[in-house]
């Protein structure tokens, strides 16, 4: 059975490179672009892996990653947040992410990341 991955981003083309990447890596994907979303597409989806933006529409992706990391049925979940407004990954640590990927990001680097958590 694939492993599933859900991604967050409101940038289209940032969902669309990074799905057909994981696609192509026999995953797979689900991606949303309203933050909302998640917790519901969690709950039907039920990812193997979550990947967040930090900035969405406004919201921060960071507190959508602590909604999950507490919720008892999907806390155990790894998560990963990119971003390009991060200066200290430590500060988004502090949500309960899994790992950190700077934007822009090389697909290897994201590819790797998931790779890790996920197996």
């Amino acid at each position: 059975m694939l492993k599933r991955i859900l991604v967050l981003d409101d940038n289209k083309d940032i969902l669309d490179i990074v799905t057909e990447a994981l696609s192509y890596e026999q995953f797979e994907v689900k991606s949303v672009n309203e933050s909302k979303k998640v917790m519901p597409l969690i709950e039907e989806f039920n990812p193997d892996l979550v990947i967040l933006d930090y900035r969405v529409a406004g919201e921060n992706g960071g507190e959508i990653c602590r909604q999950i990391k507490s919720h008892p049925k999907f806390y155990d979940i790894p998560v990963i947040i990119f971003s390009a407004y991060i200066n200290h990954n430590d500060d988004v640590m502090a949500y309960g992410c899994d790992a950190v990927i700077n934007k822009p990001f090389d697909l290897v680097e994201l590819i790797e990341k998931v790779n890790n958590l996920i197996y």
